[in-house]
């Protein structure tokens, strides 16, 4: 499939990387370049090579400056301002139940929106030299599409001074902050990023499956309906694993007699 606002790279290593690529805008996050992410995720899911998703940016500074203002101005019809919001909701599903693990290579500032779509993922491995924050407020707007993901990364009152006060913060602040996972010199970012998806492409893509949408699942259910539900799953991984175990040891018979 053909992209004009990203780059998609399935790589025989199990790894799928999306850039975002429209440094015009500083890849900010317009209805187009917010479809084409919808479309490169849903290939990732949909390939089953495909054991781990790296979403990073080509822009040298910047992973991405956040939403579109200028899309959500008065005078864009209203038609035009849901669809970016409904594609930010959207994204935002299509990440947390892709059932394979994915990390954001924070190579530049993730501002805005943009922070939505990196606490989105699993994991976040920032360069030193990246900064987080949430802006709007600054604008005139606030930033109402991400709050629901930042107070379940972020504690409640770091997460509110955030918000309402709209400072940018550090790649070491956000690490701190509980934003970021692994912070790294730039010139370490791709070995870093690299080290991690060899590591989650290596593990068993059923129990990968299993395990990211228990997270999702789990995530805002009370702690009785959550252990529920969680008891009935270890059966299934195991059962998952024994099944695996079966094959790989007739395959192995079968590879000896020939």
């Amino acid at each position: 499939m053909a992209y004009d606002k990203i780059r998609y790279d399935a790589g025989a290593d199990g790894v799928a990387t999306i850039a975002l690529d429209d440094p015009s805008t500083r890849n900010s996050l317009s209805n187009e370049l917010l479809g084409e992410l919808i479309q490169a995720f849903e290939a990732a899911r949909d390939d089953e090579a495909v054991r781990c998703v790296v979403l990073t940016s080509t822009h040298e500074k910047v992973f991405s400056s956040g939403g579109n203002v200028a899309q959500f101005s008065a005078d864009t019809p209203l038609v035009h301002r849901h669809f970016g919001t409904e594609r930010f909701v959207r994204l935002f599903r299509l990440i947390g139940e892709l059932g394979k693990p994915t990390i954001c290579a924070a190579n530049g500032h993730v501002l805005a929106g943009a922070l939505g779509v990196a606490l989105a993922c699993d994991l976040i491995v920032a360069s030193e030299h990246a900064g987080f924050g949430t802006p709007e407020i600054n604008l005139g707007l606030f930033p109402f599409m991400i709050m629901a993901l930042i107070y379940r990364n972020v504690p409640r009152k770091k997460a509110s001074e955030m918000l309402l006060l709209g400072e940018r913060m550090t790649a070491r602040e956000a690490q701190e902050a509980g934003i970021v996972n692994k912070v790294v010199p730039a010139g370490e970012l791709d070995a870093a990023v690299a080290e991690w998806a060899g590591k989650l492409a290596g593990k068993s893509p059923v129990v990968m499956r299993l395990g990211k949408n228990a997270i999702w699942r789990q995530m805002d259910m009370g702690l009785t309906d959550a252990l529920e539900y969680l008891q009935t799953l270890p059966e299934w991984a195991l059962q998952s694993a024994l099944q695996l175990q079966t094959v790989l040891e007739l395959s192995d018979n079968s590879q000896a007699t020939e």
